[in-house]
């Protein structure tokens, strides 16, 4: 979580997506899942969204609330552990064989592909 006085919002992963249940553009936070805006336009969705990150930020620093950090300034390891049925582990293992590869390469090029 990142703590700094000076957070930029725009650094957040923002989206805008049609709610069929409002019949309005809703405009979305990664990094705030409780946070939305609705709005007529996608473009008035943005900015809501936009300045409803910004107002929120300041609130829970004032609050020392820990606020996000953006998923673009993380760094990544490119490592992560996945449990799965024995099942499908025996099915990557034999793909994997078949195609003269490593089950590790044989599940990242799966999800690279995703």
């Amino acid at each position: 979580m990142v703590t700094k006085l000076a957070i930029k919002n725009d650094r957040y992963t923002y989206r805008v997506t049609w709610s069929e249940e409002d019949k309005e553009y809703v405009g979305l936070c990664a990094e705030f899942p409780s946070l939305s805006w609705l709005a007529d336009t996608q473009y008035t969705a943005m900015q809501g969204i936009l300045n409803l990150v910004a107002e929120v930020i300041p609130d829970m620093q004032a609050n020392n609330e820990p606020v996000p950090e953006p998923l673009a300034t993380r760094q990544y390891s490119g490592t992560f552990t996945v449990r799965i049925p024995p099942d499908v582990h025996r099915r990557l293992a034999i793909q994997a064989a078949e195609a003269n590869i490593s089950v590790n390469r044989l599940v990242s090029a799966k999800l690279a592909i995703q």
